[in-house]
């Protein structure tokens, strides 16, 4: 069970950067490689536009949940400061109902894309294989991580309000 936890708790704290720095480097490599044989060898991989941008899904989507996770993404938090405690907890909640309703929406309307996507078997442009909702279910499957996230933040959140303790508003990405 020890192992277990320790897993959840790895993946916890490391998940959004895989996923970055997978994609990041998948991208960075696609376009180097695909800039040289181009250049030099006049070559070109008929998928190397397609699939960086793909990725550029992961990328992107992940981040934003890791942002939420390390309370780095825009949250006006000049104004936030200067509010009554009360108002500032009030706030976060506000935020916190505002991401999960609009991560409902995204999810749902994403899920129907990833699923048309199935269905009509779409292949990712010059490639006769690669299924291109493989790289669509990243939106769903990071809003789904942005409400945990959101969760995590609320309940901690939470807790500060309980105790008093004055509320951590702007996050630094080296915690």
């Amino acid at each position: 069970m020890g192992i277990l936890r320790s897993l959840f708790n790895w993946l916890d704290e490391n998940i959004e950067k895989v996923v970055i720095i997978i994609s990041y480097t998948a991208m960075a490599g696609i376009i180097f490689v695909e800039v040289i044989r181009r250049f030099f060898f006049n070559l070109q991989a008929p998928w190397s536009t397609t699939v960086p941008i793909l990725l550029f899904l992961w990328l992107t989507w992940f981040g934003c949940s890791y942002n939420i996770k390390k309370r780095t993404h825009l949250a006006l938090t000049e104004v936030r400061a200067r509010l009554p405690y009360k108002l500032q907890f009030a706030a976060l909640a506000l935020d916190g109902i505002l991401w999960i309703v609009f991560a409902g929406v995204v999810i749902y309307y994403t899920i129907l894309q990833v699923h048309s996507s199935y269905d009509n078997f779409a292949i990712v442009g010059g490639t006769n294989d690669v299924m291109q909702w493989w790289f669509y279910l990243a939106t769903p499957l990071s809003w789904t991580l942005i409400i945990f996230r959101v969760i995590q933040r609320f309940l901690e959140d939470l807790r500060v309000y309980k105790t008093g303790e004055p509320f951590v508003l702007q996050g630094l990405l080296n915690e």
